[in-house]
């Protein structure tokens, strides 16, 4: 097996989107527009309602999909085409807007703490018009298990140690894994040699490819296909990513990511004629 090794490392900047919602942006900021095929990486989280209670009201999207793991909290989501569902702590959501719909994610109160991720995965240009599809999945089915050496996964997607997660038929081949891990312990997982594989440290500090991550920070790793995270000395929790890039041309405005401009432009048309709904 090959390392891989920390390339970059990305410090999440305090952003708000949708109606004031306050959350750490670790991409696209200045300097870092995407990480093929992940355009954008959120992670929210306050035990102040005010921070978040106005949520991200009706908005279109087009040409990629989105992920929501919730880590506390609650998030409800209603479409144009009549869907709804209850995002809870420990559920995940993948959508992939493909064509196009418009749709609100709204918190519900629990605790007053709302915690979680939302990301951004481009869909290639023969995908990008497929139909719109969810998939929600409850806590309970989310893929866990604790390891001898006492590290605890969470597989959303894709496969960790043997554990497969819920998420099926999506584009990217991607992993989704939340890995809780003791002071001073290492894990390492395989990865497909030709994805892009990102690790996000959440909690606590780890060293991730030779280099030292606190919380909030994340590695961009270079080529190789395993990766190696040792916590530190309060032991930590990593978000890992991997999916495979698209190498295509990207052109994004807004709610929609398509090829072209005349692409984004057929996609303003579309909704402001009532063609997403």
């Amino acid at each position: 097996m090959t390392q891989r090794q920390t390339q970059r490392i990305i410090t999440g900047t305090e952003a708000s989107d949708g109606d004031g919602v306050k959350m750490k942006r670790l991409f696209p900021v200045q300097g870092i527009v995407q990480v093929d095929p992940f355009l954008l990486f959120d992670e929210f989280g306050s035990d102040d309602p005010g921070a978040y209670i106005g949520g991200f009201p009706d908005h279109p999207h087009r040409g990629f999909e989105t992920v929501t793991y919730m880590l506390a909290g609650r998030m409800r989501h209603f479409d144009s085409r009549g869907n709804s569902g209850l995002l809870t702590a420990g559920g995940a959501q993948w959508m992939t807007a493909g064509r196009g719909l418009i749709h609100s994610e709204m918190p519900e109160q629990s605790d007053g703490l709302m915690r979680g991720f939302q990301i951004w995965i481009n869909l290639p240009a023969a995908e990008k018009m497929v139909p719109p599809r969810y998939q929600d999945y409850a806590p309970e089915e989310i893929a866990e298990a604790t390891l001898e050496s006492g590290v605890t996964l969470k597989v959303v997607a894709g496969t960790a140690s043997g554990i497969t997660g819920p998420v099926n038929g999506v584009s990217r081949q991607p992993l989704l894994v939340d890995a809780t891990i003791p002071a001073g312990v290492t894990w390492r997982q395989g990865v497909d040699a030709g994805a892009t594989v990102l690790a996000h440290v959440f909690e606590g500090s780890a060293e991730i490819g030779s280099k030292s991550l606190g919380q909030t920070q994340m590695a961009v790793m270079g080529p190789g296909d395993e990766i190696e995270v040792t916590a530190g000395k309060d032991g930590t929790r990593v978000l890992v990513l991997a999916a495979q890039p698209i190498g295509e041309p990207v052109v994004r405005y807004g709610p929609f990511v398509m090829n072209t401009r005349a692409e984004i432009e057929e996609a303003f048309a579309d909704y402001q004629a009532g063609r997403l709904a």
